[in-house]
């Protein structure tokens, strides 16, 4: 898998949590598919630019 999120901004973001090991791969596996939504989303409508509507 990819690593698609940064873990030292998750861990910032969630400064006053907590956060287990395997958050992080299930919060990139969840990435991932959002980001491959929003691509099959752009290309569904012809364009190559993914943009903030296609979320």
């Amino acid at each position: 898998m990819a690593d698609t999120i940064v873990k030292a901004a998750v861990k910032d973001e969630l400064s006053e949590m907590n956060v287990s090991s395997d958050f992080y791969d299930a919060l990139d596996s969840e990435v991932s598919d959002l980001l491959a939504d929003a691509a099959q989303r752009a290309d569904d409508n012809d364009r190559k630019t993914v943009q903030a509507r296609d979320l």
